[in-house]
């Protein structure tokens, strides 16, 4: 492979165009195998990690409507709509009209969903331990990447 078609151009200068150059390409990557570190300890839990979002967005505010959660979670609400469906069969979560808005559907933890809780902070330590990353490291790469949406979600 010649110089510029490698990570340096033909005058030593970066060449943007190689593919270990790219930003996206690095997310794509990593967002793939961090999620990959939470299929086996999302698994006993019965959750995908779709749903685990889901959950901990539960967890942090409860009740929640699904425009709320949509909202919270950067999705659409019909995006949400199968998700929902499979943690309410799962026992998780209930859905029901709101009381002030009857085109609303409001979300609730039941007591199964709201224990899980528990057996679930297990799992943030354990991938901070599997990425092999210091606690401030990963809060100064969640920084980074609240930059990078906040950047891309003005667009």
């Amino acid at each position: 492979m010649s110089d510029a078609q490698g990570e340096q151009g033909a005058h030593g200068e970066p060449n943007i165009l190689a593919l270990e150059n790219q930003v996206c390409f690095a997310l794509a990557i990593a967002a793939r195998n961090v999620i990959g570190l939470y299929r086996p300890l999302l698994e006993p839990l019965g959750l995908t990690h779709p749903q685990y979002l889901v959950m901990l967005a539960l967890w942090q505010q409860n009740p929640r409507s699904v425009k709320n959660l949509a909202g919270a979670l950067s999705l659409e609400p019909a995006t949400l709509s199968p998700l929902l469906k499979r943690l309410e069969a799962a026992g998780y979560v209930a859905r029901e009209r709101s009381s002030v808005d009857e085109r609303m559907l409001d979300l609730t933890l039941t007591p199964r969903g709201a224990a899980l809780r528990e057996v679930a902070l297990t799992i943030p330590p354990r991938v901070a331990s599997a990425l092999n990353m210091s606690v401030p490291d990963l809060e100064h790469l969640r920084g980074v990447l609240h930059g990078v949406i906040a950047a891309t979600s003005a667009r």
